[in-house]
């Protein structure tokens, strides 16, 4: 596969009192934890994790995980800037899955269905899974979108370069709520964690 992974677990995580979102449980596991077994497994290389506000703890969980741990010094100037110190540290020709921590509850065959469509589709550049007409995360970008993102200002939301790319942003209907169950407070998280689990994923 020549595509990489890039965790975005750089956030603040205000909303649930300091404790970073990427150390939330799912199931067994932490979800940041979750996210890089999942890509590991699913064969993307390298698999990068972007850390920011929470840099020790979270690098202390995937300390025996393969992966490489990026700290994004500019993290408080807004996810963008994340991003892009991810973006910095992959192989310029890589595609990317974009798979952000506070969506930890994705189903490893969603993943799957992503990386068919990349491999089928050869106009295609953007990803995104939907559910029920929605769309949400994790998205998968073709090496060629890498030069507009790291133009992007650093508070510009990622989402501002769709209308650029047109037709070739594909929506790819899956059947995963996981893909919206945005982890935004604990209310939320609880809500999305007891979905995931009855559904009886891993």
């Amino acid at each position: 596969m020549t595509t990489a992974a890039l965790i975005l677990s750089a956030g603040e995580s205000s909303r649930f009192g300091g404790l970073p979102k990427a150390l939330l449980r799912a199931g067994e596991r932490s979800a940041v934890r979750r996210v890089a077994e999942v890509s590991l497994e699913s064969g993307f290389d390298p698999v990068v994790v972007v850390v920011g506000a929470h840099p020790g703890v979270i690098t202390h969980e995937l300390r025996d995980l393969p992966v490489d741990v990026v700290e994004a010094e500019q993290w408080y100037e807004g996810r963008t800037a994340s991003v892009q110190a991810g973006l910095m540290a992959l192989p310029v020709d890589r595609d990317v899955l974009f798979w952000p921590v506070d969506h930890p509850f994705v189903s490893r065959r969603t993943v799957g269905v992503l990386t068919s469509y990349l491999e089928s589709d050869a106009v295609g550049v953007w990803f995104i899974p939907t559910y029920e007409g929605h769309g949400g995360h994790p998205v998968v970008w073709r090496s060629i979108v890498r030069r507009d993102l790291l133009e992007l200002r650093a508070d510009a939301p990622v989402r501002s370069l769709l209308p650029e790319f047109g037709p070739q942003v594909r929506r790819v209907p899956v059947d995963d709520p996981g893909v919206l169950a945005n982890v935004d407070t604990p209310e939320e998280y609880r809500a999305a964690h007891d979905d995931w689990l009855s559904r009886g994923e891993e």
